[in-house]
């Protein structure tokens, strides 16, 4: 384990000025926190904290990051407290430990609507302060260098999850190295036997040709040398993953692959870098189309480097990068160069980010979107975008994704240009408006009054800001269409059940179906998102109810004919709520609410584990549900709580008081239901009664079978 002493040394290597004090308490404070917990793998927990810190380190980071890389677990798996935190070490640190709390407490590989749901308030905390990121993607990196303590389907959804969220984002963020190494770290536990493969495969191939990486080394120094640039040489091979998407992308075997090796060449000045160009380009032939300028067109993250690729020593393709310190810096530390300190001092590096303003270009246009699906194909085509350069007919840089179209550059200048849009031209040449755009093309947008945007126009678009824009806009224009045609299609469904359509039945219908208002329950209607027929039946199910009825003593799907089931009665679950199973010995099968707390008892006993789910079609009220009202304490009003039950075809099974005072009372009302959309009628209906001051739906842990 790093010890105190190690820690404060590897801060003290970029900070001098460190607040030592500090940081000792907070260490001392997390391993009083962590004591008798342990990892996995055995070691005492707090070696993770420390180990956190430590990476945070090597991006010399300041002490508030260093410290909540010491805390960050305190809040959530002790009995710390975030008054206390911020009672002993300040706001801003509370502040940065909560955050960390929040987004490892985010389950981002559950379903998609919730997958959409906690990537959007990951991407709302790196808006607030991006060290909260920082220390969470170095406390994933450790992680998953540990990951082999834990189970094997542990270790892959870590792994998946790392696949897809955070080794982009470290990507995004311009961490590259941190990237590639999450990759390959999910890589190792998703496809074990395709990176052992490649690692076999590197062995060989270095067994035959030698030290390739020292040879080409050599080369690149000796040319330097002559021309007297004070510059340093670092080779690699690039990471098994990287390799084996280049594999899969343009289904290469290995034998096929070229540059599998990349150099990287740092110097003093930007005029020197384009010195050390032609002298390569010289020395080598270049390779057609493999060169990019990031110095000058960088990233949004602050990224700058030449990259070209040349046919290097026995004709085998190398990828050179060249680059100032500054610039190094930055490409190591991406945003996080922002804090970055030197001789205790934040540096002063002119191509790091303002995080704020990086921040502002991803989110764009995330906030108003609302669509799960779209949602979470923005984030993704924004993570993994790799940029391109395009210019306006004025010389400003647009930048793109690869794969961007006229109609992203459109909408990259202004949504307003987009919705006009009709055609472009692309170096001069009129072009279709589905065209792919290369790096450093020309592009004039054509616009026309009256223009507006067509749905084809959502595959033709790579950005996620072009697809929200456009779904927007339509949505909007169809707007006032679907509203008129869904109050006609409400109004003949009304009819039909014998009802009367008005705006109060509307908007109740809207509050249960969990729609803002009345208006965007018609304009759903008239879009065919939502039928007419079910609007109804929301109101009134026993008018318009045509589906088969369902035996009470055969209730669920998943039992065998020789099993026999109930509902446990700590969570007691509804049809229509996700349920499983629990074999109880002498008590047959037990089922209980996907949510319900009983089920931690059983994760190591997967033997008991049963899956189950509600048979479809209407259930008849026999489940009894518990709710917790309370009451004003007026005449009539239990009566007519009690009239509200049964006027909804519920059953009142049992009733006690467990509170009376002289202005209310609180009572406990058990009710037999269909199922939850049933409870959620019921609920409504006493909510909307004015003398219900409070209702909510009560579960007993203690009454665990």
């Amino acid at each position: 384990m790093i010890t105190f002493a190690d820690l404060i040394a590897l801060v003290r290597n970029y900070n001098p000025k460190t607040d030592e004090d500090l940081i000792r308490r907070a260490w001392e404070y997390g391993e009083a926190m962590h004591e008798g917990q342990f990892r996995h793998s055995g070691e005492p927990y707090f070696t993770h904290p420390v180990a956190v810190a430590a990476l945070l380190t090597e991006m010399r980071l300041d002490d508030a990051t260093i410290i909540t890389a010491l805390l960050h677990d305190t809040i959530e798996d002790t009995k710390s407290t975030y008054s206390e935190v911020a009672q002993i070490f300040g706001e801003e640190i509370a502040e940065l430990v909560d955050g960390v709390t929040k987004l490892t407490n985010l389950q981002i590989s559950s379903s998609e609507a919730k997958q959409a749901e906690n990537i959007r308030k990951l991407l709302i905390a790196m808006s607030r302060d991006l060290r909260v990121i920082l220390v969470k993607l170095a406390d994933r990196l450790h992680n998953m260098r540990t990951i082999r303590s834990m189970k094997a389907e542990k270790q892959a959804q870590k792994a998946r999850e790392t696949m897809d969220i955070y080794a982009p984002l470290a990507g995004r963020m311009g961490m590259q190295w941190m990237r590639e190494e999450l990759e390959d770290l999910a890589f190792r536990v998703l496809n074990p036997e395709a990176r052992n493969s490649i690692l076999r495969r590197f062995i060989t191939l270095q067994r035959e040709a030698g030290d390739v990486l020292h040879r080409i080394s050599g080369d690149i120094r000796t040319e330097l040398e002559r021309s007297g640039i004070d510059a340093v040489v670092f080779g690699r091979a690039k990471k098994p993953y990287s390799i084996w998407r280049k594999m899969q992308e343009k289904e290469l075997a290995f034998s096929r692959l070229s540059d599998i090796y990349g150099f990287r060449i740092i110097t003093n000045t930007v005029e020197e870098c384009y010195t050390i160009l032609g002298l390569m380009h010289g020395r080598w032939r270049a390779v057609p189309g493999r060169f990019k300028d990031y110095i000058s067109q960088p990233k949004s993250n602050g990224y700058r480097s030449i990259h070209t690729t040349v046919s290097g020593r026995d004709g085998k393709r190398v990828e050179i990068q060249i680059r100032t310190r500054e610039m190094h810096e930055v490409a190591e530390a991406g945003v996080a160069a922002h804090w970055a300190y030197r001789d205790g001092q934040r540096s002063v590096n002119p191509f790091a980010v303002d995080p704020a303003k990086w921040i502002a270009t991803l989110t764009e246009g995330l906030e108003s979107e609302e669509d799960h699906d779209a949602f979470l194909e923005h984030v993704k085509l924004e993570m993994y975008s790799d940029q391109a350069f395009c210019f306006t007919p004025k010389g400003d840089v647009i930048q793109l994704p690869r794969g961007a179209t006229p109609l992203d550059f459109a909408y990259a200048i202004h949504t307003r240009i987009g919705n006009s849009c009709v055609s472009a031209k692309v170096d001069g040449l009129r072009v279709p408006l589905w065209t792919r755009l290369r790096n450093g093309q020309s592009v004039e947008i054509i616009t026309a009054e009256g223009q507006r945007p067509q749905a084809s126009w959502i595959d033709i678009a790579a950005t996620g800001r072009a697809k929200a824009a456009i779904r927007r806009s339509l949505r909007d224009e169809d707007r006032a269409r679907f509203m008129r045609l869904g109050a006609e299609l409400l109004r003949a469904a009304f009819e039909n059940a014998g009802r009367e359509m008005s705006n109060k039945a509307l908007a109740t219908a809207a509050k249960i179906m969990g729609i803002s208002d009345a208006a965007e329950l018609r304009a759903r209607v008239g879009a065919a998102e939502i039928s007419a027929r079910r609007v109804v039946g929301v109101l009134y199910p026993d008018g318009v109810s045509d589906t088969p009825q369902v035996d009470a003593s055969r209730p669920v799907l998943g039992l065998n004919a020789d099993q026999s089931f109930r509902r446990a009665a700590c969570c007691q679950p509804l049809p229509g709520e996700r349920i499983v199973g629990i074999t109880y010995r002498g008590k047959g099968v037990v089922a209980h609410a996907m949510d319900c707390d009983a089920l931690a008892e059983f994760e190591d006993q997967p033997d008991r584990w049963i899956d189950l789910r509600w048979q479809d079609g209407t259930h008849p009220p026999v489940y009894a549900v518990t709710l917790d009202l309370t009451i004003s304490n007026d005449s009539g009003v239990l009566g007519r709580v009690c009239s509200l039950i049964g006027e909804h075809k519920a059953n009142i099974s049992d009733l006690r008081f467990v509170d009376r005072k002289p202005d209310f009372y609180r009572l406990m009302v058990e009710a037999e239901i269909r199922g939850v959309s049933h409870l959620h009628e019921v609920m409504t209906a006493l909510e909307a009664e004015t003398s219900v001051a409070r209702i909510i739906r009560t579960r007993d842990p203690s009454l665990r079978p």
